[in-house]
């Protein structure tokens, strides 16, 4: 399993034989201090960068990045995603992007899918606070509201009704986090930038778990413009959009209670200002490493009868929805069954 890497640092990145070499620098050097110590990164282990600092690069590294497979994503100061660098789409299909579009066109078609995507997003949330239900949180009442919201779903007629009502049920779910994690409060949902530390971590988490779904749509024939709940747009991956509202609740949520409840991440581990409050650098690596680790963590797949990790359970998402395009097999939305 190839690994991915996270340069929180500024620094110049640079091809080295058939190894890559990492030196971090300052901001405004032409060059690094003479102390500053290079690592070397081997390319057979590296799946993806995720660039948080400034990063020097050449044509020559990112040639060399394409023809190893290598993606890399860039975020700004405010952790928004930018963009990515994509190695080559070798798997597009005409088939299936005809197949895309097809389904894109067709009203009744794209509302089905769309209706999927709500439909598993919600049950994970759901899931995510029957946990802390059972073990003494008060959360009946919002798993009613969310549920009762859920109902209307099938009888929504356009994407904007739709997410509407995912509007309406993702805040109900917000206002568990107030009851599900200890020792900070949400109040209500901000970002762009977040108010405070929970909304920070959401949306970092909801960033990263994005440029994972955008991978695996990349390592399929899936074209990730082409979508079906978000209206595909200039300038972004819509598809990914879709696909990570089933897996945010599992990936992200659940590491934020986690990470918080441990008190594996505290009040230090975050900036605030007037303009809002974000993860500071040691927050960042500690929350990557839980998210890795929880990405890296494997349930025995019900389908499949083999242990599955969570990284490859996104790529398998991808899987199903082509053969939903292609009218090989009904697409069902990942639903955590335990």
């Amino acid at each position: 399993m190839k690994k991915t890497y996270y340069l929180f640092n500024p620094g110049i990145l640079e091809r080295k034989d058939n190894t890559l070499r990492f030196t971090p620098c300052t901001d405004n050097d032409d060059a690094p201090p003479d102390n500053t110590q290079s690592r070397y990164l081997p390319v057979e282990d590296i799946g993806d960068f995720y660039v948080f600092g400034s990063l020097r690069a050449n044509s020559s590294l990112f040639n060399f990045l394409g023809q190893k497979d290598i993606a890399v994503h860039f975020f700004d100061y405010y952790e928004n995603y930018t963009g990515s660098f994509m190695p080559r789409d070798y798997l597009l299909s005409g088939k299936m992007l005809l197949a895309q579009t097809s389904n894109y066109q067709n009203k009744k078609k794209r509302m089905i899918i769309a209706r999927k995507f709500i439909e598993g997003a919600e049950f994970n949330m759901v899931k995510n606070i029957q946990y802390y239900n059972r073990r003494g949180k008060d959360l009946d009442g919002i798993i009613i509201k969310m549920d009762d919201l859920a109902a209307l779903i099938p009888n929504t007629g356009t994407t904007e009704e739709l997410m509407g009502i995912e509007g309406l049920i993702r805040q109900h779910y917000y206002n568990a986090f107030d009851i599900v994690i200890n020792d900070f409060e949400m109040e209500s949902r901000t970002k762009q930038p977040p108010k405070n530390e929970i909304n920070a971590l959401i949306s970092f988490g909801n960033m990263i778990c994005y440029t994972i779904c955008l991978r695996a749509i990349h390592q399929t024939q899936l074209n990730p413009t082409i979508s079906y709940l978000h209206n595909p747009g200039e300038r972004r991956y819509s598809l990914a959009l879709d696909i990570a509202e089933i897996f945010k609740p599992i990936i992200v949520d659940r590491v934020i209670f986690r990470v918080l409840n441990k008190k594996e991440i505290q009040e230090k581990h975050f900036e605030k200002s007037l303009n809002g409050c974000l993860l500071n650098t040691s927050g960042k690596k500690i929350f990557v490493k839980a998210i890795e680790e929880r990405l890296s963590e494997t349930i025995q797949h019900r389908s499949l009868k083999r242990s599955v990790s969570y990284r490859h359970l996104i790529k398998l998402e991808c899987y199903k929805l082509a053969k939903h395009l292609l009218s090989m097999e009904e697409y069902k939305p990942f639903k955590m069954y335990w």
